[in-house]
């Protein structure tokens, strides 16, 4: 029998309020090439980065791969607008260092989502209702747009969005 392409991930992101002032996120992936997680600390009111660790216990570019230099740089970083690009400026272009940009990314998102949850849990209970909330919000905040599944281009509430008329430079 031919060999069959096969590949499963598993990634999960959770959000800690440590203290006051502190919350930790940390992400995990687990797939068929990878194993890894990063966990970030960060500080309120300005949601800065102040501690960062993680490991990639297993990559298509080798195992045990040491990116604790990598993420002594984000530190001092402030999570919000242009995170991403702030992230992918600070650690580089390494073949590895795209995933884990992604999973520090997903950290800073469940931070953004975890200060977002009163937010979240004031959208009308009823389907129709629930859309256009969700679509406004999108509407209002173009960076919210495919950085949760719910919020994706596949999910029922941003039915009503069309994609290429989101206003992205806000």
């Amino acid at each position: 029998m031919a060999d069959i392409a096969c590949f499963t991930r598993n990634r999960c992101t959770t959000v800690e309020i440590v203290d006051d002032q502190t919350t930790r996120s940390t992400c995990r992936v687990q797939d068929t090439v990878m194993e890894a997680w990063v966990e970030i600390l960060v500080k309120s009111p300005n949601l800065d980065i102040a501690g960062a660790t993680g490991e990639i216990r297993r990559s298509s570019e080798g195992d045990r791969i040491d990116i604790s230099g990598d993420l002594q740089k984000v530190i001092g970083a402030r999570v919000g607008p242009g995170i991403k690009k702030i992230i992918r400026g600070l650690i580089g272009d390494r073949p590895f260092v795209e995933s884990l940009s992604i999973l520090l990314d997903e950290c800073c998102n469940g931070v953004i989502m975890s200060y977002t949850r009163d937010i979240l849990l004031s959208a009308p209970k009823d389907p129709a209702g629930e859309r256009v909330f969700f679509s406004n919000m999108v509407r209002a905040n173009p960076r919210l747009y495919n950085s949760c599944a719910a919020l994706s281009e596949n999910s029922p509430l941003m039915e009503s969005l069309e994609p290429d008329k989101i206003d992205r430079s806000r």
